[in-house]
């Protein structure tokens, strides 16, 4: 089937944004709401390899990683009514980005550094991409990549806000697009 005969209302839902902004926790509530299937890509990934994230960055590079990830998120882009949440450098990639944006409904949640700053202890143990990073280079990291999720179908910030007023806005604004 191609996907540009896929009605709206039938279209993926997929979560983008910086490592740790909460796609996982909002993508699992609106699938819920919405009765669709979660798929949190990372997970995916580790299942494929059997081990977490951060070992595969460790034992078989970077590079592996985002082939994988290039790979699993193209075939999920293929199916129709699901909820996606990408990890945090996903949309780096061209392609990842163009199928993503021709084929779904792409969400960036966006957080301000300084909020995400008051995650880190939560998140940096399962996070490569930041370990042995300063806080200077982790705001440069922030800061770069929010240039790559500017292009999205709908932009939800995230300060101060409960993962269920975030749900129910995405469900409202994919809503008004039906």
């Amino acid at each position: 089937m191609n996907n540009i005969e896929v009605s709206l209302n039938e279209k993926n839902i997929i979560l983008i944004g910086f490592m740790g902004v909460g796609k996982t926790t909002a993508g699992m509530l609106v699938a819920k709401k919405l009765q669709r299937e979660f798929i949190d890509i990372d997970e995916e990934i580790e299942k494929e390899f059997g081990i977490p994230v951060s070992e595969i960055f460790n034992k078989l590079g970077e590079k592996t990683f985002r082939e994988k990830e290039k790979s699993v998120i193209t075939s999920f882009c293929e199916q129709k009514n699901k909820v996606l949440s990408l990890g945090g450098g996903a949309f780096l990639q061209e392609k990842i980005r163009s199928v993503c944006l021709t084929t779904s409904y792409v969400i960036f949640l966006d957080l301000s550094f300084e909020k995400w700053k008051e995650r880190i202890s939560q998140i940096i143990d399962s996070r490569p991409v930041l370990q042995g990073k300063s806080l200077e280079e982790m705001k440069e990291l922030f800061t770069k990549r929010q240039e790559t999720y500017a292009e999205h179908h709908l932009k939800v910030v995230t300060d101060e806000k409960d993962p269920e007023v975030i749900a129910q806005r995405i469900i409202n604004e994919f809503a008004l697009l039906m």
